[in-house]
């Protein structure tokens, strides 16, 4: 059956790839011959493998989509986003903190402002809560009872190459609209908390992993650490800062700051050991219970069930699911007396998973899991162990195990450079180090401390933790200086198909068995994974990416040698914003680490929230702004300089000026930030781009009277994102672009582009794109002009339908969010 799980998790990935989902009735006639096909492959090897691989394929193809559709059957109407409503339900997550707010999973039991309409809201919603000035937000607790008043919107996310999709996740864990719970109006329809503990098995887990982080936190109170202490007893990470994840990934341990397999395993066994020699011992009865059942089963049942509390408490990742699935099949093996081999325990894992969880397959995660033991088994299963050692002294043993854990460690660091590269175009070049002395310490040590710990009473627990978060302390301190040494982490753009699987070919001839011809030729096979180079325009092109970074402005100019930035997104949180959740992930899946410029065109938020996150991340050569020289941005740059009506430079065939602000500008002490911002023209051939910043009304009538007809642009980015105090007629007749793009948010708060102002750009005749609608935008210009929305080229059935980007505007907006 292993070609049938290998033809499973082909199907639901190609699932994965489409743009719409067949119908019902579809996928259910074509489910009837797959399952014939795997029912009925015969008994001649070849033919068995090929039906299996084929039925496998198409099963798991119309598997997947007939779970989409049961998760997408519930959809708010467009027409309730926005729209106060007031519901009960329970806390069904673990509360997470979050600037002046919590955010978490709720569980809709009915509603209570529209009853009769209560099958239009999903059972199950992602909602924030913020603090107001002077509110306080009260304690949330998994299990209870709230009655809410919220106001939701259909689920959202960025849409960018190589980003995260935040629209699948949401589908892949049910919850089909989001958004916040709004402040108490005193009136009839309050936020109050109407049950202490709803019982339930979910709210259970969710109510004893709170607990268990309550407990962590209040040991490690102030510790930098903790929040890794917390990640490794109950899975949850968002404790952990982006600093620390920056040192993890770098030195490629990412995979052990979480419940991993390789701990899951650990602890399985740990309470096989006990409960089998407990129970051999009839728990020091005379009960003789190994005569009722072996101690052999008896041990490996415990050890399961230790393994899914585990799980559970771990929150059901996919390293977790796999370890627990393989678990599950040796114990069944053992049960039912059927001997069974290692690989068929992998692909019986791998189906498992995919039967419940077909998004899966789109998360790194799936794939690294499952190729690591796939290698390790590839290397070990069939090999002709080596001959037993001199026992004689604890040397002696030990030789052997360190060797062996030597031969692991290196299969895994090179098995995985093909499949590392593919996904994140990068690989850490001291990860060997950093994992032999972090493996051993993390999950024989600092684990058990941890998990012990965090159960244990008083003054113990605290001695516990405390050790625990010394281990990891001392790991980090570590890391920390080999993550800091030059070369640390090899990057490059992310390779094509051919490449990679040049490169997997080339790993497998490396790892294969001793008496292998030539293996060294191994390498060869590597180079086109070595050679990738960055894509760039040609000599005489220009590319321009309009990223989706929500509300805000982010825009990535090329030409054939050079490349600059203008704006860098807003700041999200804390630790995240436009240039590290975003325009970072592109510039690395591209293989760009240097920018010739980067244009901060004012200080606001959304305009200027990502900078410091790129500075610290690439190589800028230099920085232009309308900031003073004391400002942060301008401080922490190689050279920064301020951008100036009347500058202006060329690269290869493009040419670039700087048309505002004017010196007076900056005399002016009570000018806004917007008021300065720094309007950008680009010119290639007969092609123009016209970038203004949030320039608004006054600023747009200068540069009417000052330049006139030397305003005309092939395209416009909307000034300050389609606000009522930009995009004049005036100025709209002077520049009569193609082409205008508003780089806005969801539903943003204000409510950009206003409704008369983008009417206003469809009775000019300019074609109108929204990258809350396209997502990312890419203009490409040669002798003609290509634009391709990200929403359009890469659409898969799980995003948001919008209207068209150049149609009308809606005769009433809906409240924002």
């Amino acid at each position: 059956m292993r070609a049938a799980a290998i033809g499973l998790v082909a199907g639901a990935s190609l699932l994965q790839q489409q743009s719409a989902l067949l119908s019902w009735y579809w996928l259910l006639l074509l489910l009837a011959p797959a399952v014939g096909a795997l029912c009925c492959a015969g008994r001649w090897i070849a033919t068995r493998r090929v039906l299996l691989l084929a039925g496998g394929t198409l099963a798991g193809f119309c598997w997947a989509g007939l779970i989409a559709h049961w998760h997408l059957r519930e959809t708010l109407p467009a027409d309730w986003e926005g729209r106060d409503l007031t519901l009960i339900g329970t806390i069904a997550s673990l509360p997470q903190p979050v600037e002046r707010g919590v955010r978490f999973h709720f569980a809709v039991e009915r509603q209570v402002s529209v009853p009769e309409s209560e099958a239009a809201i999903p059972k199950r919603l992602a909602l924030s809560w913020h603090a107001g000035d002077e509110e306080e937000l009260p304690r949330l607790a998994p299990g209870e009872r709230w009655q809410l008043t919220v106001r939701l919107r259909q689920p959202h996310g960025n849409a960018n190459p190589h980003g995260f999709d935040h629209e699948v996740w949401m589908l892949e864990r049910g919850l089909r609209a989001s958004g916040y719970v709004r402040p108490d109006r005193k009136n009839a329809l309050k936020n109050s908390r109407l049950d202490d503990f709803v019982p339930g098995a979910a709210n259970l887990v969710e109510r004893s992993r709170g607990w268990l982080r309550e407990r962590i936190e209040q040991a490690l109170a102030g510790r930098p650490y903790a929040g890794v202490i917390v990640a490794l007893v109950i899975g949850e990470q968002r404790a952990i800062s982006q600093s620390d994840w920056e040192i993890f990934n770098r030195s490629g341990i990412g995979h052990l700051i979480s419940i991993s397999g390789l701990h899951i395993t650990m602890i399985a066994g740990l309470a096989a050991a006990a409960f089998g020699a407990l129970w051999r011992r009839s728990f020091f009865t005379d009960a003789q219970l190994p005569l009722r059942l072996p101690a052999q089963k008896a041990a490996a049942a415990a050890g399961l069930m230790t393994a899914l509390l585990y799980v559970l408490l771990a929150g059901f990742g996919v390293p977790a699911q796999r370890t627990l699935y393989m678990l599950a099949v040796v114990t069944a093996a053992l049960w039912l007396g059927r001997l069974t081999n290692v690989s068929a325990v992998l692909c019986g894992a791998v189906a498992i998973v995919v039967l419940l969880d077909p998004w899966a397959v789109l998360w790194p995660g799936f794939w690294l899991s499952f190729c690591a033991v796939a290698i390790i088994l590839y290397c070990t299963v069939g090999r002709v162990p080596e001959p037993p050692a001199d026992e004689s002294t604890p040397r002696a043993r030990l030789m052997p195990v360190l060797r062996a854990a030597a031969r692991t460690q290196y299969a895994i660091t090179i098995g995985l450079v093909p499949l590392t590269m593919l996904l994140f175009g990068q690989i850490s070049l001291i990860s060997p180090i950093a994992n032999a002395v972090a493996i051993p310490l993390v999950s024989l040590l600092v684990t058990p401390l941890a998990l012990a710990g965090s159960v244990a009473p008083g003054p113990l627990c605290d001695g516990l933790l405390l050790m625990a978060h010394a281990g990891i302390a001392g790991l980090a301190w570590m890391l920390g200086g080999l993550s800091a040494l030059p070369g640390a982490v090899w990057g490059m753009p992310l390779p094509s198909t051919a490449a990679f699987l040049a490169a997997l070919a080339g790993t497998l001839w490396l790892l294969a068995p001793p008496g292998w011809p030539q293996r060294w030729l191994g390498l060869v096979w590597l180079l086109p994974l070595a050679l990738t180079a960055p894509s760039r325009p040609n000599p005489g092109e220009l590319w321009v990416t309009a990223f989706d970074v929500g509300q805000g402005t982010a825009v990535l100019i090329e030409t054939h040698e050079h490349r600059m930035l203008y704006d860098t997104g807003p700041a999200y949180s804390e630790d995240g914003d436009g240039g590290n959740r975003v325009i970072l992930p592109y510039l690395k899946a591209r293989g760009i680490d240097r920018l010739d410029l980067m244009m901060v065109s004012h200080s606001d938020n959304d305009h200027a929230g990502g900078a410091l996150s790129l500075l610290k991340a690439l190589e800028v050569e230099r920085v232009s702004s309308s900031m003073p020289h004391d400002h942060e941005i301008a401080r922490r740059a190689r050279r920064h300089e301020r951008c100036e009506q009347g500058r202006s430079w060329s690269w290869d065939e493009a040419h670039f000026d700087l048309l505002y602000p004017s010196p007076e500008q900056y005399e002016r002490k009570k000018a806004k930030p917007n008021h300065r911002s720094c309007t950008l023209r680009i010119r290639l051939g007969e092609h123009v781009i016209l970038l203004p910043g949030d320039i608004e009304s006054a600023q747009e009538a200068e540069l009417v009277r000052t330049m006139g007809d030397d305003l005309r642009a092939t395209v416009l980015f909307a000034p300050h994102h389609g606000s009522g105090t930009s995009s004049t007629p005036p100025f709209l007749e002077a520049v009569r672009p193609a082409l205008a793009i508003f780089q806005i948010g969801y539903r943003n708060r204000y409510r950009h582009p206003k409704e008369e102002v983008y009417r206003r750009y469809g009775e000019f005749g300019i074609r109108r794109l929204r990258t809350d609608a396209s997502g990312a935008i890419t203009l490409r210009f040669g002798r003609e002009m290509q634009v391709a929305e990200y929403r359009a080229t890469d659409a898969r059935y799980w995003h948001k339908r919008q209207p068209r980007s150049d149609g009308a505007a809606p005769a009433v907006q809906a409240p924002a969010d």
